[in-house]
């Protein structure tokens, strides 16, 4: 009786163990082909970027990034477009803008022309040399948008325009006297300059 008790037990184990191994038989390929299509990435490992080139990765460079020269120049050229066209008001809005673009320019680059002063001098050589470029700009900016301002019959608004291009260019230079003579020509000043005849003082400012 207990070898009969033995051997139907066994064969009931045997039933038993039959499906679980077919399983096992039949999920087991599965199961590595999937590790083998997805490798573990090694560690530390710096995925590259695809379809990125170097002058994507320096976006102020750009022709159409609005803080660097040619944002600010491009703003110029759009201004003057709309003054051919006589929207004076988008006109305006691109000159300040413009104006705006070229000041801060001129300001960082000043600042770190002053950072690096005594540090590395051919940096703050550059950086000084970009903050009087920037500043040019702006001041021809100014000056547009003070004419804009004349064109609209809006004098109160142009000069003091003007008195700043003139602070910040100095009469004796070319956009300085132009300044000027806006200033003369609106009735805001009362003396020529520069003065001619006998009345002209020798100046040695150039």
């Amino acid at each position: 009786m207990v070898v009969s008790g033995s051997v139907r037990l066994l064969h009931l184990n045997g039933f038993t163990f039959l499906p679980l191994l077919a399983a096992l038989t039949v999920f087991a390929p599965f199961q590595v082909q999937a590790q083998e299509s997805s490798p573990p990435a090694a560690p530390n490992q710096v995925q590259p970027l695809e379809g990125t080139e170097t002058n994507e990765l320096r976006p102020l460079t750009q022709d159409n990034s609005l803080l660097s020269l040619q944002g600010g120049q491009r703003l110029m050229s759009e201004a003057s477009s709309a003054v051919s066209a006589q929207n004076y008001a988008l006109a305006m809005k691109k000159l300040q803008d413009a104006r705006q673009v070229f000041n801060q320019l001129s300001n960082f680059y000043q600042e770190l022309a002053g950072s690096f002063s005594g540090i590395d001098n051919r940096i703050s050589d550059t950086q000084r040399r970009k903050a009087v470029e920037t500043a040019q700009m702006r001041d021809e900016a100014t000056y547009q948008l003070a004419l804009v301002h004349r064109a609209q019959n809006q004098p109160e608004l142009a000069v003091p325009l003007l008195v700043q291009i003139i602070r910040s260019q100095n009469p004796t230079r070319d956009l300085g006297k132009k300044a000027y003579q806006q200033l003369f020509e609106l009735g805001f000043v009362d003396s020529p300059y520069p003065r001619t005849g006998n009345n002209s003082p020798s100046s040695s400012a150039q």
